[in-house]
């Protein structure tokens, strides 16, 4: 065991004896020399990690979250203090503390990682160079020297010469064939997990210098894998694409069910959920309810999206409550129909009256006119016509009939307006 292994024993000596423990299990079902029982042993591992790194992987989703609603203010904190660097950072870091965001908090899964895959870096370094290494004694280290991958040795390397292969009891052509696909998928696994976030999980209302780095981050990452991947033994190159396969469904299961606010994942969730809850009348789901609570909390600083959602809501006679869950309306609650169909109980519309062209509106008017100064013959009795009463038993019509009907006036400039002092009648 070397200096470096000897160091680093804390940790090589459990992640060598998780390793052995899932081979005597898998080796009671495939056989203890084969390859399925090692590399399922190294797979196993490594969703044993990840299982107990869900925790830091919520934690890193909620700090990118964080970290992209603070790029606005970050541009403003350099823009404003862009000659004086060492303001910048105080303001800085006075933001992260009031809004308690850690920057590092994104890299926490990487990071725990790193002890694990240094650890089992260690460990199959020493099988293929014959040392025993943590639990793994001088008989396990014989049957995983012995252990192949599609004829490609766990200990193996693409850049291994042909004697250090044959001494494995394998080829160069097969080592560098399997080699050259396992690093290939871990690349390509590493893009679309990355592609996935940036063109699905980004809030497209703001543009920020986080998304020029993350897309950065998007071609670097695939690269550095290939690079180092021909440096990797087959064991680290299963334990990388484990790892990175499980990070891809971990990203996608998160960006259905709980997308960022504003990005296209978030336009996708919202509608589903939109047809769901007017299908059944209310949210079933606990993080259904939690996911309209938050955008009901935001009032007016929902976006686009969110405003949608709760539109369509609405016009489906439902409305969403503080606590996230979803009632009928009382304005537009739907109401049972003689056939047993449902029918909004909203009043309908009112209908705007229909425009008048200019000759008909003089029409009405010089006919409202003649109704007012008893010109229409329909409107008074002609001569001929045959009264029933005396002309004595008939009422006066008031004095101010006239001014009573249809027609309208306008006081004349400088008279006041209202009813007017009758003048007094001239002396002869």
């Amino acid at each position: 065991m070397d200096t470096i292994a000897s160091l680093f024993s804390f940790i090589t000596t459990p992640v060598s004896w998780v390793i052995v423990q899932f081979h005597t299990v898998y080796g009671k079902i495939f056989g203890p020399d084969t390859g399925w029982a090692w590399g399922l042993s190294i797979v196993s591992l490594v969703i044993l990690i990840r299982i107990c790194l869900i925790p830091l992987f919520v934690k890193q989703i909620k700090s990118t979250r964080a970290m992209q609603t603070l790029q606005p203010e970050m541009k403003k904190i350099q823009e404003r203090y862009k000659n004086d660097k060492q303001r910048q950072s105080e303001e800085m870091m006075k933001l992260y503390k009031e809004t308690g965001t850690n920057p590092l908090s994104s890299c926490l899964p990487i990071l725990a990682q790193s002890p694990f895959f240094f650890a089992l870096y260690h460990v199959l370094n020493g099988i293929a160079t014959g040392d025993t290494i943590g639990v793994i004694n001088d008989s396990l280290l014989a049957s995983a020297r012995k252990a192949h991958i599609f004829g490609a040795p766990l200990a193996a390397k693409f850049k291994d010469g042909s004697a250090t292969v044959q001494a494995l009891g394998a080829t160069v052509t097969d080592v560098r064939v399997v080699t050259a696909v396992m690093i290939i998928m871990m690349s390509a696994s590493q893009f679309y997990t990355q592609r996935q976030l940036m063109t699905k999980n980004v809030d497209t209302t703001v543009k920020t210098p986080f998304m020029q780095q993350q897309k950065m981050l998007m071609y670097v990452f695939p690269v550095m894998f290939a690079v180092f991947g021909i440096n990797f033994p087959v064991g680290v190159l299963v334990y990388w694409l484990t790892t990175n396969v499980w990070t891809m469904g971990q990203q996608m299961y998160v960006i259905h069910n709980n997308p960022t606010p504003g990005s296209k994942a978030q336009a996708a969730y919202l509608e589903r959920l939109t047809k769901h809850v007017t299908s059944h009348g209310k949210a079933r789901k606990r993080s259904e309810r939690t996911i309209i609570k938050a955008i009901v909390a935001k009032g007016r600083d929902r976006n686009e999206f969110e405003r949608k959602f709760i539109n369509g809501l609405n016009k489906a006679g439902l409305a969403a409550q503080a606590d996230g869950s979803v009632i009928q309306s009382e304005s537009q609650a739907a109401v049972q129909t003689e056939d047993g169909s449902t029918a909004s109980a909203a009043a309908p519309k009112r209908q705007q009256p229909k425009r008048q062209s200019k000759s008909q509106r003089q029409a009405g008017a010089a006919a409202a006119g003649s109704k007012a100064t008893g010109d229409d013959p329909s409107s008074e009795p002609t001569s001929l016509t045959k009264s029933d009463e005396p002309e004595d038993a008939k009422p006066a019509a008031p004095a101010k009939k006239q001014a009573a009907g249809g027609t309208r006036s306008k006081a004349q400039s400088g008279q006041r307006k209202g009813p007017q002092r009758p003048k007094s009648p001239s002396k002869k």
